[in-house]
């Protein structure tokens, strides 16, 4: 590789890493807890519930209760589940009946308990699991700033990482199996950097891709409605099988009685390894009441096999059947291979774990790659002024960074001593106590203190969690092995093994001097 390429690409690689290597760690670090977010939503609930994507629920019951509260005539009803819990979601339209009270002309949302029929709104159903999750995107910054954030700030990762395979191609090979910790700092941390970025680098690519994708598909996607739909985009939206037929309200009752629950049973006969992952209801109780189930095939049944019938309930008649194994389309490979590689929701726990660890040492490569910036810019050579802005650039960068594993592990306790926490106070304890642990340590002006403090602090709250579920709930994580509460076994467990990998790493460092 001639000098003029090396150099674009090294300085390419720099600046694209730099500029977003604190939102790219606060994103890979949220995002790494978030493959277990059903987990801690039900272990902060004290709940454990079967690990199946198929919604367990008494539909006729449930369907009974709800009449009686909202009143359901000529509603569309949409019950999903959006993760592995003991609720289901609830979409509900406002009724199509124009003569109904006001009250029933609205729409709702909000989730139900599948036990006890008990409703929760989104802000009452908020938990530290959506926490993390929706932070690992930016969602709680406002829409649309957000999500474009997280997604410019992926596709600036796609040219990191495309940039850093170049540069060190040619050494791609001797350059992985070099480590040398006893050589001068900035030896340690490209070696560290190098070694860790290649092992991580199918995984980072994949969620580089795939998180841009996500993100900002909606400024991809604008020019094809503006040019080919005309504006129009709920053309496009049916198109793509966003949205479900419409059928017309008749405004007459259903004469015939209709058995929901029948409907789900009928459907999930029709083919083995099938899981019922939705139901929309169409104009509930109405003349023209239509009923639409869809599903999944399991995992290992076959990685993309959606499948679903839509029944008219006037006559009982089957007007619609998509077959998940030999109907199963190119637009659905490409709308959830997509989805299902980014999740890592095929693979059971270990690729769940495995897929935590690579997360983090991603984290690790996004800081040893500031701190080569740091050490490169430290040399006695340059001016003390620019020397000093390096460092105190660097100093934020760790504090912001670093602070997220204490204060992760400190919402852990916070929502289960005072659960149930409102989303207001989940964000006060989350980005009141971030915030101030960060001002903490840029005030210090310690980057070892830092990195020491955070290691040893989260370590000694990772290990009160386990001891702060037993005493709250009584949930021993060798009770809930024994009573088959796995969801709520394993986040104790989780916690007891990083807790002590990252107190065994604390007391092992030994602070390196740079070497110019």
């Amino acid at each position: 590789m001639n000098n003029r390429h090396y150099n674009i690409y090294f300085h390419t690689h720099t600046v694209s890493g730099i500029v977003i290597s604190v939102v790219l760690f606060v994103i890979f670090f949220a995002g790494s807890f978030s493959f277990f977010r059903d987990e801690i939503i039900n272990w902060e609930r004290s709940e454990s519930t079967a690990i199946t994507k198929e919604i367990q629920l008494d539909y006729n019951n449930a369907l009974q209760y709800l009449d009686k509260k909202y009143v359901l005539h000529g509603r569309n009803i949409t019950i999903s589940k959006p993760s592995v819990e003991n609720r289901v979601a609830i979409y509900m339209e406002g009724t199509k009946d124009t003569l109904a009270p006001k009250k029933q002309q609205a729409g709702d949302f909000f989730y139900l308990d599948t036990k006890n029929y008990k409703t929760y709104t989104y802000e009452e159903s908020y938990s530290l699991g959506e926490l993390l999750y929706r932070l690992h995107f930016l969602a709680q910054i406002p829409y649309p700033a957000g999500y474009y954030l997280s997604g410019f700030t992926a596709l600036f990762f796609l040219f990191a990482i495309v940039t850093g395979v170049l540069l060190h191609w040619n050494k791609i090979v001797s350059n992985f199996y070099m480590f040398r910790p006893k050589e001068k700092l900035k030896t340690l941390w490209t070696d560290a950097h190098t070694a860790l970025g290649m092992i991580g680098l199918p995984f980072q690519f994949v969620y580089a891709v795939t998180g841009a994708f996500f993100m900002i598909k909606l400024l991809i996607v604008a020019p094809a409605v503006m040019a080919l739909y005309k504006g129009d985009q709920d053309k496009l939206y049916k198109e793509l099988e966003y949205t479900d037929a419409d059928y017309k309200f008749e405004n007459k009752k259903l004469a015939n009685p209709f058995n929901i629950s029948e409907l789900v049973a009928k459907t999930k006969k029709n083919w083995a390894d099938f899981e019922i992952t939705r139901v929309f209801i169409q104009n509930y109780g109405d003349a023209n009441m239509h009923v639409l189930v869809e599903g999944e095939l399991l995992n290992h049944k076959k990685f993309t096999g959606i499948g679903k019938v839509v029944y008219r309930i006037a006559d009982g008649k089957e007007i619609a059947k998509k077959d998940p194994i030999a109907q199963t389309s190119y637009l659905d490979v490409v709308k959830n291979v997509l989805y299902r590689i980014h999740f890592g929701d095929y693979g059971g726990y270990a690729l769940k774990i495995v897929s935590f660890l690579l997360g983090i040492i991603t984290c690790f490569v996004i800081i040893s790659g500031v701190m080569i910036w740091l050490v490169a810019r430290q040399k006695n050579n340059m001016p003390e002024k620019k020397r000093r802005f390096n460092a105190a650039v660097v100093r934020i960068y760790l504090a912001i960074c670093l602070s997220m594993y204490p204060i992760t592990a400190l919402a852990f306790i916070g929502s289960k001593i005072f659960y149930p926490l409102s989303q207001s106070n989940l964000y006060a304890l989350y980005f009141g106590g971030w915030l101030l642990l960060t001002i903490f340590f840029i005030i210090k002006k310690n980057d070892a203190f830092t990195n020491k403090f955070c290691l040893i602090s989260g370590s000694i709250l990772g290990f009160l969690i386990p001891i702060t579920n037993g005493i709250v709930s009584g949930d021993w994580f060798w009770t809930s092995f024994m009573e088959n509460k796995f969801q709520i076994f394993f986040i104790d467990v989780f916690w007891i093994f990083l807790a002590s990998i990252s107190l065994y790493t604390a007391y092992h460092l030994k602070p390196k001097k740079a070497v110019s």
